[in-house]
């Protein structure tokens, strides 16, 4: 089954549900995934954006049972239906903390556990995407899961790379939450993510991931000289088949890797802070 055709609803492993939002888009594709884990006492992890359909069918399908809504980042797409659900649930909202739009009524942080019915869930703090992301490693006795499943909001997708935009978007913090996913141990199992299919093989797809951003970021490097440029002026270089649709997140990958040559002393900048800036080779490098 391609990854496009995965159903609306499914159960992907024993106990644990996956709802697909109604919001396909370019950043989004088939849509936002919720998920729901849990028999008896339920947990929903992301349940997505504004829209009542599909916050309905999560509330009848947890019915009276849900105890906790989670958000692992506060983007349009993953965190706005939260608060909806916990109040028509009477749930408890988590998340790393406030943000417009967004006010838990508790605030998780790396390693802080969330138990229902013998699932326990570990809060794993993951910056990159946003400041504020969270992944949620789930831990289940071997007869239920086929070992530690990560749910992995938008720190990893099916079917895609994943947009790291400044300011909140630090491409140094997401390469070293990826490292720091790549050694868990024990290993992740499989991987759940934000948008698409279930990931098998999580160290393959970690590896691929580490891999794509450090060939990405040796070919913005080879392209940096004494003549400052552009994150803009680079796009058509780096992405030469590239839809005008993802023009301006192509130009926000690249000021993401500039940001990070520039902290680590091989690139300076007029304005690292705008996208706007110019880039160029540093001097002492």
């Amino acid at each position: 089954m391609a990854i496009q055709d995965y159903p609306v609803l499914s159960e992907i492993f024993p106990g644990v549900r996956r709802l697909r939002a109604p919001n396909p888009g370019v950043m989004t594709g088939r849509g936002t995934n919720s998920y729901l884990l849990g028999t008896e006492d339920l947990v929903a992890i992301d349940p997505g954006p504004d829209e009542p359909g599909h916050l309905r069918r999560l509330l009848e399908l947890a019915g009276a049972n849900l105890r906790y809504v989670l958000v692992t980042h506060c983007h349009a797409d993953h965190a706005p239906g939260a608060t909806w659900l916990a109040a028509e649930s009477g749930a408890t909202l988590l998340a790393y903390g406030d943000r417009p739009g967004l006010a838990p009524d508790g605030e998780l942080r790396d390693g802080d556990l969330v138990q229902v019915e013998g699932y326990s869930l570990e809060a794993l703090h993951t910056p990159g995407h946003s400041s504020d992301h969270l992944c949620y490693l789930l831990r289940a006795p071997d007869r239920v899961l086929p070992g530690a499943v990560l749910f992995s909001g938008d720190h990893i997708m099916g079917g895609s790379t994943v947009v790291i935009g400044p300011p909140d978007g630090d491409m140094g913090a997401y390469l070293a939450s990826l490292e720091r996913l790549a050694a868990l141990q024990p290993p992740i199992a499989a991987i759940a993510p934000g948008h698409g299919e279930v990931l098998g093989d999580p160290a393959r797809v970690l590896a691929d991931y580490l891999e794509h951003r450090r060939q990405r970021e040796a070919v913005v490097t080879s392209l940096l000289s004494s003549t400052p440029v552009t994150p803009g002026a680079l796009v058509n270089t780096i992405y030469p088949e590239l839809t005008e649709a993802l023009q301006l997140a192509a130009a926000r990958q690249i000021w993401a890797h500039l940001r990070k040559l520039g902290a680590e002393g091989v690139a300076t900048s007029d304005a690292p802070d705008l996208l706007e800036g110019k880039w160029s080779l540093s001097a002492t490098r």
